[in-house]
């Protein structure tokens, strides 16, 4: 391999395979989550649903989430990545039925919301299964010697789809409906089964297939608590995510406070995702692998302060470019994370290390939904998103004095020793 080959993972066919299906996975999901919330805030014009929103899918996510990754780890990941979207697609189709006025017409509004909290419950259970897989699928498609690269074109089509899918969520909604909006995403979940059947079944490289579900968690949680990077990056994204989730908040935001429509909400949902995307693709070129600890602490300083401009502005540009630079702070803390997770992780354990990322990071979205909801509906909108600006910043500061092993972190090192593993 070529140093600095910003295009290396793209060279392996099934790794670009791997990334469409990602990309309509992504997608999909979020801009479903945006319709869904746009739905329910509509129905309900109360803060507090959309973080009961977040809430339904954290519950299962959490709970199922250890077992998820033991299963992962037992199990073939191809078969399992397609039972996982093949999930998703009976919900997706569940959410057009029930935005279909011919079907729910003659029905209360509370059912039509128990229904799409349903329906968002079970999405919870789906996704417990799908990142580790996705995860633990990553590091089969391509040789150790390129994983930071294909960590960041991962995470560059993760951000594609998070872009896209907002963006179009806010738009479609103004021209096709709700109910069309979930035709289009239940669409894109069957494009996604198509096009992982071009990947071939991966063999299993766990060792201890038929291990005791205990005995196999207790290996996993022993494995993240006693790697203290792991476990510090982990924590830090986790709480960053949690009061810094202002996001859920953007329907409020743009109804009664900047009042610019459902065009306005798309282009304020995505300005996050665009700003990310940025980042990953210049990383692609400029890997952050040299003093990764420090870059990820500034990383998430940057982002409390965006969160907290955007807060407090009244204008809706000034709102787009806070969300933006948020996103492109967010941008470097996710490509050093899964960089991180990706060169310290055994393959035997990737899922259920992948699980316990899920359950730190991956859920701390749903709960910073719902941690959102409730203090806008306790202290007011713009308080609720300055306070949890705030407490970002003040756990950056504690982590960085704490911890000075995580501030000397560098990733060069481990690239080096992948590499020479692969000669």
């Amino acid at each position: 391999m070529v140093k600095n080959d910003a295009y290396a993972a793209l060279r392996y066919r099934e790794f670009n395979i791997f990334l469409l299906v990602r990309f309509a996975m992504v997608f999909a999901w979020s801009m479903q989550f945006i319709v869904i919330e746009w739905e329910v805030y509509s129905l309900t014009k109360n803060p507090l649903s959309l973080g009961i929103i977040g809430l339904m899918e954290v519950i299962p996510a959490v709970s199922m989430a250890l077992f998820a990754g033991h299963i992962v780890d037992q199990k073939e990941k191809k078969g399992l990545l397609l039972k996982c979207i093949l999930g998703f697609s009976v919900i997706s189709l569940g959410l057009f039925l029930l935005t279909w006025p011919i079907i729910v017409g003659n029905w209360s509004q509370n059912e039509i919301l128990y229904s799409i909290y349903f329906l968002v419950f079970l999405g919870g259970i789906v996704r417990a299964f799908l990142g580790p897989t996705i995860f633990s699928l990553f590091a089969l498609i391509v040789p150790k010697k390129v994983y930071p690269n294909a960590a960041t074109w991962s995470s560059s089509v993760w951000q594609m789809g998070a872009v896209l899918g907002p963006a179009l969520a806010g738009f479609s909604i103004h021209w096709i409906g709700v109910h069309w909006s979930m035709c289009l995403i239940f669409f894109f979940s069957l494009m996604a089964i198509i096009t992982l059947t071009q990947i071939k079944k991966k063999p299993i490289l766990n060792p201890k297939i038929g291990e005791p579900v205990l005995q196999s968690l207790k290996e996993g949680l022993k494995f993240v608590f006693g790697t203290k990077i792991i476990l510090g990056a982990l924590s830090l994204d986790m709480i960053a995510v949690l009061f810094g989730g202002a996001v859920a908040l953007l329907p409020i935001y743009a109804q009664d406070i900047l009042k610019v429509g459902p065009e306005g909400f798309g282009i304020l949902r995505a300005a996050p995702a665009v700003g990310a995307l940025l980042i990953m693709f210049t990383s692609a070129h400029f890997p952050l692998n040299k003093n990764a600890g420090m870059k990820l602490l500034g990383a998430i300083f940057g982002f409390g302060i965006c969160i907290m401009i955007f807060g407090i502005s009244t204008w809706f540009w000034v709102s787009v470019v806070a969300l933006f630079l948020s996103g492109a702070t967010d941008g470097i803390s996710m490509v050093i994370r899964q960089t991180i997770l990706q060169l310290r992780t055994p393959d035997h354990m990737r899922g259920r290390v992948a699980s316990v990322n899920s359950m730190f990071v991956g859920s701390s979205n749903e709960l910073g939904a719902f941690e959102s909801g409730l203090t806008a509906k306790l202290m007011g909108t713009v308080t609720s998103v300055v306070f949890g600006g705030c407490m970002t910043l003040t756990t950056v500061l504690f982590t960085g004095a704490i911890s000075p092993t995580f501030r000397k972190l560098d990733l060069r090192k481990d690239l080096e020793d992948h590499e020479n593993s692969d000669q």
